[in-house]
């Protein structure tokens, strides 16, 4: 009994998680002779209410024996593009506003209390979908960020 309980939990837990990213490569920044390299990652991931939408992440991310055991904290740099990769049609709730600022994408930039976020508007009058990275502490955050806009026909 506990065991179905504990999978069900487990399931509403991944349906409800935001996007995963597909690593598309990497750029190596600084040179740890015994150890992983501080680099530039990019990712890809999908938006998961609308499809047809890829975004594009590039981030820092430190190397280092730390970095390497995974406890190093990430830098806060990171840029975003999103592209129209096919047909979009949004969903009422984006339509209507009731999902504007929706968590699409997190990941984590170290062991416990900081993370990397990517939240999505919709700006009705324009007709525009905007992206916004950016990242987060427990206690306080960077106002470092980037925003990316993708139209929609």
């Amino acid at each position: 009994m506990r065991v179905s309980i504990w999978m069900c939990a487990c399931l509403v837990l991944l349906m409800a998680a935001p996007a995963m990213a597909e690593t598309i490569g990497t750029v190596d920044t600084v040179f740890h002779m015994f150890s992983r390299d501080d680099d530039i990652i990019v990712e890809a991931f999908d938006d998961p209410d609308i499809p047809g939408v890829t975004c594009y992440l590039s981030r820092a991310r430190k190397g280092g024996i730390k970095g390497m055991v995974g406890v190093a904290e990430d830098p806060s740099d990171a840029s975003i593009e999103c592209v129209r990769t096919g047909h979009i049609v949004l969903p009422e709730a984006v339509k209507s506003g009731s999902k504007n600022g929706v968590r699409v994408f997190k990941k984590g930039t170290s062991l416990i209390f900081k993370s990397m976020q990517v939240v999505r508007f919709y700006d009705s009058k324009r007709n525009v979908l905007i992206y916004l990275v950016y990242s987060d502490r427990m206690v306080e955050g960077s106002p470092k960020n980037s925003v990316s806009c993708v139209r929609v026909e």
